[in-house]
């Protein structure tokens, strides 16, 4: 699934790559009320290449991966920005545990992998959300907050998410630890945007998922 919002400039290679993957594969691409022309590309696009549901206004990334999920009909469902930040030839990787029977869930650490490096604050708040989840459900995770998350899809789809924006990344690991599963974790390569090439997360959503850590942890 690839969720959008205001991704033009890199909207089409991604498209592009993720076609050019050996996989089977289907793409359902939700556009989270974009104003830059991301909708124009992809209403554009012919229905057997994807399936576009178009969100009339910004309601933020966990809305639009809530709305793909019952959309998809695969066996594994991994979530796809359509930035460059994380290079789609990885999902290969990310698919081997799964495939091989070794894993219900994977992860790809920005962490293990080749990359490029952040700036220092932005290191620091992920490693520090990083401990944190370790701390509270018993983990030894070293990227909690990477977007490259992949699960099989029954997994997935008994979560019940309810988050509407970035936290979605902290409510799926919690729900998947308090379950019981185990995550299993690939290197990654990374390439990180700035905020004037379009990265939209901020301090403010570290202090959204350090809270949101905590809730999860202790209540149903």
């Amino acid at each position: 699934m690839i969720p959008v919002f205001n991704e033009r400039p890199t909207l089409m290679k991604i498209l592009s790559i993720v076609e050019d993957l050996p996989l089977n594969k289907e793409l359902v691409i939700v556009d989270d009320g974009s104003t830059d022309g991301s909708r124009d590309i992809l209403e554009s696009l012919a229905p057997e290449r994807a399936r576009v549901i178009i969100h009339e206004s910004n309601r933020g990334k966990g809305a639009a991966i809530r709305t793909a999920i019952p959309a998809t009909t695969g066996d594994v469902i991994v979530i796809q920005d359509a930035d460059l930040e994380y290079d789609p030839r990885d999902l290969v990787k990310l698919l081997r545990p799964i495939h091989d029977g070794k894993a219900d869930v994977v992860y790809g650490s920005r962490f293990t992998g080749e990359r490029r490096n952040m700036f220092f604050w932005h290191w620091v708040g992920n490693r520090f959300l990083t401990l944190v989840t370790n701390i509270l459900y018993d983990s030894t995770l070293s990227d909690m907050e990477t977007c490259y998350k992949m699960f099989r899809a029954d997994v997935l789809k008994e979560l019940e998410l309810r988050s509407m924006r970035f936290e979605i990344e902290v409510e799926m690991t919690a729900k998947v630890l308090k379950s019981g599963k185990r995550i299993y974790e690939v290197p990654i390569s990374y390439a990180g945007r700035e905020f004037h090439e379009g990265k939209k997360i901020t301090w403010r959503d570290g202090i959204t998922a350090l809270a949101k850590l905590i809730r999860y942890r202790f209540s149903d």
